[in-house]
């Protein structure tokens, strides 16, 4: 790993803990997933209250209740202690629910012990040679790996309020990515190392969501995003207030079309 690569990665592991930081905003603000989407992962995994199911990266749940009503066992992996810590009580009913607050790369997990591993957008902050390696080793034989992330895109790119909205970005955050519309061809990013480590019947789907938010709403849901909340405050309380007379002078609604992606496959 060259000098640069070595900056990339602790900037990564920088803002992955930015988000211990804002619990109840990020329950409150930061989307679910479809009701397919689970259906699916538990109709593949043929989830039961047999199964053991290892969940990476709960942060406050978003992607967890549904496999916990299979009656499954769900043990998660949480690297932020207060995000582990609001999980323990949002699940406390259950009694196969238990989260342990340490990062992935250096959890002690059994070998061969899970019927399902999965990762609601956060697989992207493990390193692929130690993500998918591990993956592969936790699971039994048979088991299943459910990756899924999702793809925030403004619904209308020629809309006065997105307009406006890029250029508070523009102005506060020059070098940040441009949004663009996922597709289906960005799936073989993932869908490759999948099948490179080893894992059988990998395939995946695409589903689709909307949102709308006030301008409050919005500038809330910002302060979830790890790049956001990593700026000096009073550069982010200036774009913030930019956000909000940008969506406010442009009628007071900003929507967001969701696409998630879901990628499936077996440990043969």
């Amino acid at each position: 790993m060259d000098s640069s690569d070595s900056r990339l990665r602790s900037m990564d592991n920088a803002l992955k803990y930015q988000f211990n930081d804002a619990v109840s905003a990020y329950d409150e603000m930061r989307p679910t997933y479809v009701k397919a989407l689970f259906d699916d992962v538990i109709r593949y995994a043929h989830l039961n209250s047999e199964k053991q199911a290892l969940e990476v990266g709960i942060g406050t749940g978003q992607a967890t209740l549904p496999f916990l009503q299979t009656g499954c066992r769900v043990t998660a992996i949480e690297i932020g202690e207060a995000l582990a810590r609001f999980c323990e009580e949002k699940f406390a009913e259950y009694q196969k629910f238990s989260v342990l607050n340490i990062d992935f790369e250096s959890a002690d997990i059994d070998d061969n012990a899970y019927d399902l591993f999965y990762c609601a957008s956060a697989f992207h902050w493990i390193p692929k040679e130690i993500g998918y390696k591990k993956a592969f080793r936790v699971l039994k034989r048979g088991g299943v790996l459910a990756l899924f992330f999702n793809r925030p895109f403004p619904a209308n790119e020629n809309a006065p309020v997105h307009i406006a909205l890029q250029k508070v970005y523009d102005k506060y955050m020059p070098s940040s990515s441009k949004p663009h519309r996922f597709n289906e061809d960005e799936c073989a990013e993932i869908i490759n190392p999948i099948r490179h480590y080893g894992f059988i019947d990998a395939h995946y789907k695409l589903y689709h969501n909307t949102r709308s938010f006030d301008a409050d709403q919005y500038v809330k849901l910002t302060g979830t995003y790890s790049d956001h909340r990593s700026m000096p405050d009073d550069k982010r309380i200036r774009m913030e207030l930019d956000f909000r007379e940008a969506i406010n002078g442009c009628g007071g609604v900003y929507t967001l079309h969701d696409t998630i992606d879901l990628y499936l496959a077996k440990k043969p």
